[in-house]
C-alpha cells in the first residue's frame, strides 16, 4: 500500500501487530512532502524534530484494549498533518502570511491542538499551507504560493486548509487538521475528493489557534476514507463519551435550490440520497429558500470580527481580503446588533430543521474543480460568494459536518450542534457501505 492510498484503519493495525514502526511510517511522509506543483503543501517542517517525535511515539507502553488492541489511542504512531494557524513550539505560526511568520517569529509553547496530539502519540509532519489569514476558499496565496493538487495541473485545493488537502493528495499524511469557519474543510473535501469533518462550533480549545471569525471558526480533520471517521472523534470530545442514538432520518434540499450547481454535482447529490436511504434513513426533500439571508448576514459578521483581530495591518494582505477587511471595520455597532439579531433567528430556524428531520444534506460546493490561467470554472471575484452560498447556512448554525467524497464533488451531512460522535459513527457506516460495494464489484 502506498502513501497515497494510506488509510487511518489499516496503518494502525500494522502499528498494533508490529508490521510496521512509527518511524517507518514518519519517514515515508516525509519522502512524499511537498510533492504537489508549488513544492508548497508545508509552510515549515523539520524532518529531524518529525523523526524525534515517531521515536517518543515508539517509546510509550504498550497495553491492552482500545480500538487497536494495543492500549493506544486511534492516531497513535500515524503520520499527520496540522494547519499553520495552530503553534507548535519551536516554529513560526504564519496564519498563511508573511508579515506574522516575521512579526510573532517562533511559538514558545504548543497550541492546545497539538499538546492533543502529541500527548495521544499522533506523529507531525509539518504545519500545512494556508491562504492569507485562513480568509480565502480557493487556495490561493501570494506569499507562498497557490496551493495546485498533486497530479492535477492547474486544479486548486480550495482553502482554507488547502494544505491539509495536499498533503493527504501526496501521501505525506494519513489525516490532517484543518479548521473551517466559512467552508475551509467542506470545499477542499469536496475539490480533492476526500473526506472531512467539521466540528460543532465551540469544540476543543482554541489556545495557541490563530482566529479567522471567533463566533463561527472551528476545528476538524481531513482524511480519505469515511469509515475511518469514527476514530477522529478525538481531540474534541473524550472517546467515552456516548454517541448517542442512532439517526433514523434526514433532509435533502430541494433541487430548485441546486440551480447554479453543474449537472455532476446533482448526480452526485442524488447518489448519495439514495446511500442514506440504502443505509436505511428515511429521506424528506425540503425547499431552504429562506437561505437566501444566509450570505449577506454570515460576510459581513465574519469580516467585522476579522477586521479587529488584524486592525492595523489591511495593507498588508492581498486586495480582495484587504478589501473584506475594510468593510468589516467600517460596520457601525447599531449594524453588527441588527445582523446578530438575525443571525439569532437563522440558528433558531436551522436548529428546527435539525429538530424535524435529524439530519441535512446538501452538496458542499456547486462545482468539482477550481482553477487558474484557464479549464474549468476559473477563479474569479463570484467564486467566493457561490461556494459560500452552500457553505454559510451551516455556519451560521454552528453546526457539525461530515464532508463526503462522490467523484465528482462532495456532499455536507450535517446535524445538530453536538451532535459530533453521532454523525461520525454514522459516516462510519457510509465508508463501510461503499467499501463493501466496491469489495463486491467484480474485478
Amino acid at each position: 500500500m502506498t502513501s497515497a492510498s494510506w488509510t487511518i484503519r489499516d496503518l494502525r493495525q500494522a502499528l498494533a501487530t508490529g508490521a510496521a514502526r512509527p518511524s517507518e511510517l514518519a519517514e515515508a511522509a516525509l519522502a512524499h512532502a511537498n510533492r504537489n506543483p508549488g513544492r508548497n503543501t508545508y509552510l515549515w517542517q523539520d524532518p529531524a524534530w518529525t523523526l524525534a517525535e515517531a521515536a517518543r511515539a515508539e517509546a510509550m507502553p504498550r497495553g491492552q484494549g482500545g480500538p487497536f488492541g494495543d492500549g493506544r489511542g486511534a492516531l497513535w504512531g500515524l503520520p499527520v498533518a496540522v494547519k499553520d494557524c495552530f503553534d507548535l513550539a519551536g516554529a513560526p505560526t504564519t496564519c498563511g502570511a508573511q508579515l506574522y511568520r516575521d512579526l510573532n517569529g517562533t511559538a514558545r509553547q504548543d497550541s492546545w491542538l497539538v499538546e492533543q496530539l502529541r500527548a495521544i502519540g499522533a506523529v507531525i509532519v509539518g504545519k500545512t499551507h494556508l491562504p492569507q489569514l485562513a480568509y480565502c476558499i480557493t487556495g490561493e496565496n501570494p506569499d507562498f504560493g497557490d496551493c495546485f493538487q498533486f497530479g492535477r495541473p492547474g486544479a486548486l485545493t480550495g482553502g482554507s486548509s488547502s494544505g491539509a488537502a495536499a498533503s493527504l493528495m501526496e501521501g505525506s499524511a494519513v489525516a490532517a487538521i484543518g479548521s473551517d469557519t466559512g467552508g475551509s474543510i467542506r470545499a477542499p473535501a469536496a475539490f480533492c475528493g476526500l473526506a472531512g469533518y467539521r466540528s460543532t462550533v465551540g469544540k476543543g480549545d482554541w489556545r495557541g489557534g490563530a482566529h479567522l471569525a471567533e463566533s463561527f471558526d472551528t476545528m476538524g480533520w481531513l482524511f480519505r476514507d469515511l469509515q475511518d471517521a469514527p476514530l477522529l472523534a478525538a481531540p474534541y470530545a473524550p472517546a467515552t463519551t456516548d454517541a448517542g442514538p442512532a439517526f433514523g432520518r434526514f433532509a435533502f434540499i430541494a433541487d430548485s435550490y441546486l440551480h447554479d450547481c453543474e449537472p455532476e454535482i446533482v448526480a452526485s447529490f442524488h447518489a448519495t440520497v439514495r446511500e442514506l436511504e440504502q443505509l436505511g434513513l428515511k429521506g424528506r426533500e425540503v425547499d431552504p429558500a429562506w437561505w437566501a439571508d444566509a450570505i449577506e448576514i454570515f460576510a459581513p459578521l465574519q469580516a467585522s470580527e476579522a477586521a479587529r483581530l488584524h486592525a492595523g495591518y489591511f495593507d498588508r494582505f492581498q486586495t480582495d481580503i484587504r478589501e473584506r477587511l475594510e468593510w468589516g471595520a467600517q460596520l457601525t455597532p447599531h449594524e453588527i446588533a441588527a445582523l446578530r439579531r438575525r443571525q439569532v433567528d437563522f440558528r433558531a430556524r436551522m436548529d428546527e430543521l435539525f429538530a424535524a428531520h435529524e439530519l441535512l444534506l446538501l452538496p458542499s460546493t456547486p462545482m468539482a474543480v477550481l482553477s487558474v490561467g484557464g479549464g474549468p470554472n476559473p477563479v474569479g471575484r463570484g467564486t467566493r460568494n457561490w461556494i459560500l452560498r452552500y457553505t454559510a447556512p451551516i455556519s451560521l448554525a454552528g453546526a457539525p459536518v461530515v464532508a463526503i467524497p462522490c467523484y465528482p464533488g462532495g456532499m455536507t451531512l450535517a446535524a445538530a450542534r453536538d451532535g459530533d460522535q453521532a454523525l461520525l459513527r454514522l459516516a462510519g457506516l457510509l465508508g463501510a457501505h461503499r467499501n463493501a460495494t466496491v469489495s463486491a464489484q467484480p474485478a
